[in-house]
């Protein structure tokens, strides 16, 4: 076996308003396992400023990694703190097991028999930039809508209702992230009027380890609450039993490329289904590459609600992908 490592700049079509400021470009790494006339490709999806492995030595472990994958001595445990890199080695090899250009996970999904519903994601930005967003998503017929919110609640909450005004909750399912944005006294406020306005769920309220004040809020809250970036800094699996049972969520948002890829995906989904804690399965600015991986193996977890998926039309450079989108529904045809 061979391997080889790419590193490649994904580059937005429009400037993308985040919690953690606004996006042009994404770097981000291509593994390619060769075994004679076979390839598998994955990619390494670390996100700079939220990933645990965005670290100063990634591209050294990252080499490392593949090394010990071409001479047969890879060991997942010892990769644990890294987990983009198992998720991208976890997507070569799969790939390279199917010997087939971007089946990892091969169903009815892979065969253009089935799709995955997705929600409308709504980037911050200003007003009228949000609304036009939102017009376009109804238009195109999403019924789950997914606001970013936190950097100006006022006209954040404002925009929620006018939404409201015209569809109520059986019309159309509003889900909003806070990316931590409130302190503890703000997010009960917030809360409270998300609750007013039947939103779905908020993600993350306030910021990433405060489990006591996360869980006063999980008990007291009138809006259900979907635990995210607390998610990404618990490798050990005894710490992850145990902030879910302290805090106790609603819902957990699954980012395989943050939590450790897809065999960390099926602790979560399990640990969460053993405590009837909801959950749902989103991407992080992957290139196609990992977004179809993300997307194959979302499907085959039968999931119930609206996944938070992208559609990879947010890069101009993006790599070839049978990914499509109908409506609300992704689907994907054989490339």
């Amino acid at each position: 076996m061979k391997g080889k490592i790419e590193k490649y700049q994904l580059k937005f079509l429009k400037p993308g308003g985040t919690s953690r400021g606004v996006l042009y470009e994404k770097d981000t790494w291509f593994i390619r396992l060769l075994e004679g006339d076979k390839q598998g490709i994955g990619e390494c999806n670390m996100f700079r400023g939220l990933s645990i492995d965005d670290r100063p030595d990634f591209e050294l472990t990252l080499q490392n990694a593949v090394d010990e994958v071409i001479d047969g001595t890879y060991s997942p445990a010892v990769y644990r703190n890294w987990p983009s890199i198992t998720f991208g080695i976890e997507q070569a090899m799969l790939n390279l097991q199917h010997a087939q250009q971007e089946i990892y996970f091969p169903s009815a999904f892979t065969e253009n028999q089935a799709g995955i519903r997705i929600n409308g994601l709504i980037w911050m930005a200003d007003k009228s930039g949000m609304l036009e967003q939102i017009k376009q998503k109804l238009d195109l017929g999403f019924t789950c809508l997914k606001l970013k919110i936190g950097t100006d609640w006022p006209t954040e909450h404002g925009i929620l209702q006018s939404i409201r005004a015209q569809f109520d909750a059986n019309q159309l399912e509003i889900r909003v992230d806070a990316n931590g944005a409130f302190d503890f006294e703000t997010a009960e406020k917030v809360l409270q009027q998300l609750a007013e306005l039947k939103i779905h769920s908020i993600e993350q309220p306030i910021k990433a380890g405060q489990w006591e004040q996360m869980a006063a809020l999980c008990r007291s809250t009138p809006c259900p609450i979907a635990l995210d970036e607390e998610l990404i800094p618990l490798r050990d699996l005894q710490t992850r039993k145990a902030a879910l049972a302290n805090i106790s969520p609603k819902y957990i948002i699954l980012k395989p490329a943050l939590v450790g890829g897809f065999k960390d995906c099926d602790f979560w989904i399990n640990l969460a289904e053993e405590n009837a804690v909801g959950w749902w399965i989103t991407s992080a600015l992957e290139s196609n590459v990992g977004l179809s991986a993300i997307a194959q193996y979302t499907f085959t977890k039968n999931p119930t609600m609206p996944q938070g998926l992208g559609t990879g039309q947010l890069f101009h450079n993006n790599t070839p992908s049978g990914l499509y989108l109908e409506g609300e529904m992704l689907y994907m045809k054989p490339i």
